[in-house]
């Protein structure tokens, strides 16, 4: 299972870095970078990543600390915070605000691995369910999410498209899926909402991803091209780079 994770930080080489010693934990998936309180706000409470990595300089930590406090009125579980500074000015202000860990900047490739093994001990990662069930009335099919290839709305019902070409139909509409999805499914048009982990291309010109098995073209609308981005570099961070 996968942490997601944000890097809130205003100093871009201290970003990279992190990002940079994070990539050899493959259990650890970018989520976004921003640069300010506000952006992270909106980061959290729009992708609820899992760990939140937070560069305490000296012009932003109030308001960081600020935005943190603020979470616990939209958030039941806030994300794991891990803060990061070149003194230890912070630190007990990071204590009472319920971070995680904190480091001394530059933080060192052990100061990194000891938090990891920490947090991974400490806070494992939830299994997210496996199999959704579909209800109509007194019946019940269950369906195992690793085999559903993507979902398409009908009207105010939602047929499940599988791997074995199978079709199952719910009849609810396509946003009341959304949410209880596993992070792996993303909607990408206002008919669809496709496995991720099926996606063999993406093509912007065409505005379509192709999926594996069937090679299937599914389209995106410009209105979901953000997700479509995001999708295109968790891939491609996943991926052997290779440019023609």
């Amino acid at each position: 299972m996968c942490y997601f994770y944000a890097i809130i930080d205003s100093h871009v080489p201290s970003c990279l870095r992190l990002k940079t010693r994070l990539d050899d934990y493959s259990d650890f998936e970018l989520t976004n970078i921003v640069h300010d309180s506000e952006d992270g706000m909106n980061l959290i409470l729009k992708y609820s990543p899992d760990v939140v990595f937070v560069n305490l300089i000296n012009k932003d930590a109030d308001n960081h600390f600020k935005m943190i406090s603020e979470l616990h009125q939209y958030l039941t579980k806030p994300p794991i915070l891990i803060g990061y500074s070149k003194t230890k000015k912070y630190a007990y202000e990071a204590i009472k605000n319920g971070f995680f860990d904190y480091w001394l900047f530059p933080n060192t490739e052990l100061d990194i691995r000891k938090t990891i093994l920490k947090l991974r001990k400490q806070r494992p990662k939830e299994k997210t369910p496996s199999t959704i069930c579909l209800k109509t009335y007194r019946d019940f099919h269950y369906l195992d999410t690793s085999k559903i290839l993507y979902l398409q709305a009908d009207n105010n019902a939602t047929d499940f498209i599988l791997t074995d070409g199978d079709k199952v139909s719910a009849y609810k509409t396509l946003k009341s899926f959304e949410e209880t999805l596993p992070t792996n499914f993303i909607r990408i048009h206002q008919s669809y909402i496709l496995n991720s982990e099926y996606v063999s291309r993406i093509n912007y010109g065409k505005c379509i991803c192709t999926l594996r098995n069937n090679s299937r073209e599914i389209p995106f609308s410009k209105s979901y091209k953000t997700r479509i981005d995001e999708l295109q570099k968790l891939l491609s961070n996943n991926a052997i780079q290779h440019v023609n």
